[in-house]
This record gives structure tokens, sequence and C-alpha cells, in this order.
């Protein structure tokens, strides 16, 4: 500590201390104000600068204040050079937690506009955020003149172990890391998996993909089973999808009077109803001699999974009504049981 005669530059460095956090305080009360302003701009990246401002807004002034007050007040040179690696290794955590957040934050942008999908991709973005806070431990320790070359040795010995206990874990991580960069599922895509679980993909992280499935539940599938199972991915190539409808008709029936009037009824299902693809034409194919009837499907399309639903209502319903006007039979299943004596027919 100073002589007691010296106590005014303890005073000076006081209030230039408390002028410091004061700044800082003012200063990241501004930046969060401009933080929420950015958040209504169309562009990101201001929002991640602004918010890395703010996060090291009162630190670094801090800091700054407080190493001039210890320059004013004179201390001896070994307490500062301990004072001064305090405040760089704090400076070094702070910048590495904002860091971290700034880069996952990048990360997550840029997936999200690669992807073209609102839902956040958590795998990458943990694993930028861990390297870098990693990163920022390494020189934290370096610069407090703790050696990290045993360090990194023990965490390579160490590091082997730990793989072998966790092979489940280090599973999941990988294979979300290849579900991700081989592109055949992405957030926001509706899939359909072998066993049977089927919706849309809310979220791959580090150890599972999280699926709502269509009555807004949740299933939760780790990214090794995940991986290895064999899917139906109903938005690519393309979102549009063909529907087909099964129907039957008499046997007495004009089957080119019954073509034209379901392609009519398939158009105007398609032209009317929203989610339908509104310039596709209808197909009509019939395929067996049935029991009671002579089948055919009717082929429409619409322009994704879930529009099928009302798209199949809607001509159902219309397609029923205008058989009935045109006096097309749809015939119920038929059985004839003979006897034994009965004559033949």
């Amino acid at each position: 500590m100073p002589d007691p005669v010296e106590w005014g530059r303890v005073m000076v460095g006081a209030v230039v201390v408390a002028s410091a956090v004061l700044v800082g305080v003012v200063l990241r009360t501004l930046l969060t104000r401009l933080t929420q302003r950015a958040e209504g701009t169309r562009w990101a990246w201001d929002d991640l600068l602004a918010r890395l401002l703010r996060d090291l807004a009162v630190v670094l002034t801090a800091s700054a204040g407080l190493w001039a007050a210890v320059l004013t007040i004179g201390f001896r040179p070994g307490v500062r050079e301990v004072i001064g690696s305090i405040l760089v290794a704090v400076i070094i955590f702070a910048v590495s937690l904002a860091g971290a957040r700034l880069a996952a934050g990048i990360v997550s942008e840029v997936g999200a506009g690669r992807s073209g999908v609102s839902q956040s991709v958590t795998i990458f973005a943990n694993i930028t955020r861990a390297v870098v806070l990693v990163v920022g431990t390494l020189v934290l320790l370096q610069s407090v003149g703790v050696s990290i070359t045993p360090m990194l040795t023990a965490l390579g010995v160490g590091g082997l172990a730990v793989a072998l206990a966790l092979q489940d874990t280090l599973a999941n991580l990988f294979a979300g890391v290849h579900i991700l960069a081989s592109k055949t599922v992405e957030p926001g895509d509706l899939v359909r998996l072998s066993t049977g679980q089927e919706g849309n993909i809310v979220d791959i992280n580090w150890r599972k993909t999280t699926i709502r499935t269509l009555d807004d539940n949740l299933v939760v599938v780790p990214n090794a089973r995940f991986a290895d199972a064999i899917l139906t991915n109903f938005h690519q190539p393309a979102q549009e999808m063909s529907i087909l409808i099964p129907a039957k008709v008499g046997y007495g029936s004009d089957l080119e009077h019954v073509e034209k009037v379901t392609v009519e009824v398939g158009a105007e299902v398609m032209s009317e109803v929203a989610g339908a693809v509104a310039d596709y034409v209808p197909l009509v194919r019939f395929h067996t001699f049935g029991d009671s009837a002579i089948e055919f499907t009717v082929i429409l399309r619409t322009q994704e999974f879930n529009d099928q639903f009302v798209v199949k209502h809607e001509f159902v319903k219309r397609l029923h009504a205008r058989f009935r006007v045109e006096g097309i039979e749809i015939p119920l299943p038929t059985r004839n049981l003979i006897f034994a004596g009965d004559p033949p027919v």
C-alpha cells in the first residue's frame, strides 16, 4: 500500500474506478437499447455485434479504470504485477465468454441462412461454443503462468479413456454432425421413420433429434438411431407431392364417362382448394377387375404433405356428389352363397 501521505492518490484512484464502472453501466444500458432496436432489423449481424459490445462494456471499462487507479496510487512493482495478472485473466475470461456467444450466434445465423428454416441447429453452435471456451481457458492458464503443455498431454491420454467410456454419447455426436453435413434432412423437414415415427424435425443437437408429430407431440430420437433408420423425407427433393386416392365403379359404368367426370372433379378441387397445385392436371388410372367393381386410382398433387388431408376430404365429397348426379354407381361388395342341392346359376 502507499505511504500515509499518499492517501490522496487512493481517493483519486477510487474516483477513477467508480467513474469507469459508471461509464460501463451507462454504455451497457445504451447498448441494450441498441440491441433491442437491432433485433427489429432484417440484418442479423448487427444484433451479434451489439450483444458482444454490451457483454464487454462493464468488464472492459471497469478493468481499465482499475488499472488506471493502480498506476495513480503507485503500488510497488510486485503488487502491480499481481493486480495486472488478475485483470488480464478477468479480461480473457470475459472475452472468451462473449466470443463463444458471438461464434455460436454466427454459426447459427449461417446455418439457418443455408438451410432456409427458422429453427436453430444447435449442434454446430454448441461445438463452436465449446471450442472457443476451451481455447480461452488455455490462454487464461498460460497468461497466469500455468504451463499448458503437460495439461495437453494429460488431456490426450485422458481423452482416450473418456472416449471409451462415452462411446454412445460420441456416437450420437458424430451421427448428428453427419446428418447435418450430408443434408439428408434439415430442421423443418417432414419425415417418416421406418420405426413409424412421423412429423417435422424441430432440432438436431449434439445428442438427439427432436420430431414434432402431426398430433403435436414431441418424439426424441438418439442421433445414432436416427442416422441408421430408413426414412422418407417428404420435403426432398421438393415439398410438392402426389397423392393417390383409390376409387371404384360398377361393371355397368361407361369408363370413358367415369374418367371424364373424375378428371373434371379433380381439376375443380385443384383450382379451388387451398394447398392443392392449381395448374396440375389430375390423372385417372384403371387397374383392377375387382370382385364387384372396377377399381381405379386418382392422382392429385398438393403443395406439401399436410395439405393432402383437406384435398382428399374435398375430392371424396365432390366426387361422391357428382357420381350421384351422373348416375354412376359405386357398388357395395356382394357375395353369392350357393348351398348344396341348389340348382346351378
